[in-house]
């Protein structure tokens, strides 16, 4: 996107929650790719998501340093919770210091694993899930937990455009390959709704029929 209409965008949206601002800027300047977190906008706009369906539980698989977390956590029913798995254990202290600084550490409660490994486990239904972590496992993540979703939930996957590389059929990258097979998955799927928003690296909003 243009440099100056992505200000334009930033401008003219609610200013960026302090504790955010700094979680943020700490991500980038202590972690390795830290361009998978969250920003401002995708920020806010997962916020109003969650704000619009008023979840009572939420899962979020890929917390990464917290951000994207928070922002749900901020749209839950009195007594509601947000499950976030993590496969990096060394995420952990760091994200959940960041829950306490933004008041929802009572909110979310932090796994560490893979999904595949601690699913089995989780007995909830889920009225939201939000998918971010490893692209080549984005299938798996999908048919794990659409069992999981009550009818008429949500899905939310990030990064499904992955920068245009989602036309390159012919990619050998293998999360690129994982992307494309997603998408292709989830077009031909007959029991959900689907629509992808150009914002950012592209989010698919899912949802369950």
């Amino acid at each position: 996107m243009d440099w100056e209409l992505e200000k334009f965008i930033k401008d003219h949206s609610t200013p960026e929650d302090p504790v955010l601002e700094e979680l943020y800027r700490q991500t980038h300047i202590r972690f390795v790719n830290p361009n998978r977190t969250c920003d401002h906008v995708q920020g806010m706009l997962l916020e109003m998501i969650s704000r619009m369906i008023n979840p009572e539980r939420i899962l979020e698989i890929g917390t990464f340093t917290g951000y994207s977390a928070i922002c749900l956590s901020r749209g839950l029913k009195d007594g509601g919770r947000l499950l976030t798995v993590e496969s990096n254990d060394e995420l952990r202290d760091f994200a959940r210091s960041y829950f306490v600084k933004a008041g929802v550490e009572s909110k979310i409660f932090q796994l560490t694993g893979r999904i595949q490994d601690i699913i089995g486990s989780v007995e909830e239904t889920f009225d939201l899930v939000y998918i971010d972590a490893d692209k080549r496992e984005y299938v798996e993540y999908y048919n794990l937990v659409i069992d999981r979703v009550r009818p008429g939930g949500f899905i939310i996957a990030d990064n499904v455009l992955w920068g245009g590389k989602v036309n390159d059929v012919d990619s050998r990258d293998s999360q690129t390959r994982g992307l494309i097979e997603f998408n292709e998955m989830i077009k031909l799927q007959e029991n959900i709704e689907k629509v992808i928003l150009p914002l950012q690296d592209g989010i698919m909003m899912i949802r369950k029929k």
